[in-house]
């Protein structure tokens, strides 16, 4: 898999299914949801982890270390479309700096 743009599509679906995954959990625990959420949110969590697999990357710690940046803008996304919270103008600047952060990691120039 190559590209930077397979990759960010790569990171966008794992972060959305961590996200899902882990809502499920929250959902059963925090919101009183039937505990059958938990074998979604399992599943969710366990195509998250494969999807990490295939990003282009020679090592498993830099592309967990990029993923977090895009972890945090998808959970704003989340925030406000799921659980109609709209981000704020923190949560917007501070998302903005993970993703340039992320490319940073993912992109920079190795020697």
């Amino acid at each position: 898999m190559k590209g930077p743009i397979v990759t960010a599509a790569v990171y966008v679906a794992a972060a959305f299914a961590e996200i899902a995954g882990c809502f499920a959990f929250w959902a059963v625990f925090r919101l009183q949801a039937s505990p059958l959420w938990l074998a979604a949110g399992v599943l969710s969590l366990i195509v998250f982890a494969w999807l990490l697999t295939l990003v282009d990357v020679e090592a498993a710690g830099r592309a967990y270390a990029a993923y977090g940046g895009v972890y945090v803008a998808a959970s704003l996304v989340w925030l406000w479309t799921i659980e109609g919270v709209r981000p704020d103008r923190w949560d917007l600047t501070g998302s903005a700096i993970c993703v340039a952060g992320a490319a940073v990691v993912l992109f920079g120039p190795r020697g």
